[in-house]
C-alpha cells in the first residue's frame, strides 16, 4: 500500500515549476524530524513574532489553515510532519511544535482539473483548485471501520483538514456534485504524507 501512496503524492502536476517551489514541500524538501531542533530561545521569539506562542500543533493548524489567503503571511512557512510542525520564516530561525501522540493531521486538497505534487501540507502555501466548496468526506479503515462520514466546506485555500487516529490505513473518498474521487492514505509511519492532492472528482 505505501507504494499506492507515494504514486499517489507524485501525481504529475499542471502547475509551472516556480509555484511547485512556493506551495507544498517533497520529502526530501522538508526539514527532517529527527534533525537537530534549533535553540529553544531562538524558537521561542519566532513563535512570538508569528503571535503562535503558547498555542498548541491543534491551534496552530486551526490559525493558518482556516485563515483566508490574502491574509496568509508570505515569510511565515508552517510544515506539518506526521509527528510535529516545523515553523520557519525568512528571519532563518525555527521551532517545532509537536503533534498529539495519538493523532496527525491530513490536509486534503480535492481537484477537477488543476493540481499540485506536495507531500508535508505547508499551512500558509499551499493552495488547491476548489476554495470554499461543499463537499463529502467519508474515510473508511481498511478493517471496516468508518472515521468520517460527514459534509464539509473547504478552506479559502481548498484543503479539507481531518484529524486522523495514528495507525491506520485506508480508503478516504471525497464526492462533489455528483463526481467522486479516491485516494488510499495511511497514519502508520514518520514518513507518510500529510498533504493529500491526488484525489480527482470525476
Amino acid at each position: 500500500m505505501n507504494n499506492r501512496i507515494a504514486a499517489t503524492a507524485a501525481l504529475t502536476l499542471t502547475l509551472t515549476p516556480a509555484l511547485l517551489l512556493a506551495s507544498c514541500a517533497a520529502p526530501d524538501e522538508a526539514p527532517r524530524a529527527d534533525e537537530p531542533s534549533i535553540e529553544s530561545g531562538a524558537g521561542s521569539e519566532l513563535l512570538q513574532t508569528w503571535e503562535l506562542d503558547g498555542l498548541d500543533a491543534s491551534q496552530i493548524i486551526t490559525r493558518l489553515d482556516e485563515m483566508p489567503v490574502a491574509e496568509r503571511p508570505e515569510a511565515l512557512i508552517a510544515s506539518i510532519q506526521p509527528d510535529e510542525i516545523i515553523i520557519s520564516d525568512d528571519s532563518g530561525a525555527e521551532a517545532r511544535v509537536a503533534m498529539p501522540e495519538d493523532e496527525t493531521y491530513l490536509a486534503i486538497a480535492p481537484f477537477r482539473e488543476h493540481t499540485h505534487e506536495c507531500y508535508f501540507h505547508s499551512l500558509t502555501t499551499c493552495l488547491g483548485e476548489l476554495g470554499d466548496s461543499e463537499v463529502q468526506v467519508t474515510l473508511e479503515t481498511d478493517e471496516g471501520e468508518v472515521l468520517v462520514d460527514e459534509t464539509r466546506v473547504t478552506y479559502d485555500n481548498g484543503f479539507v483538514g481531518l484529524w486522523v487516529p495514528r495507525g491506520i490505513e485506508g480508503t478516504l473518498t471525497i464526492e462533489q456534485g455528483g463526481d467522486a474521487g479516491r485516494v488510499e492514505i495511511a497514519t502508520t509511519g514518520d514518513d507518510d504524507p500529510t498533504c493529500i492532492t491526488g484525489l480527482q472528482l470525476s
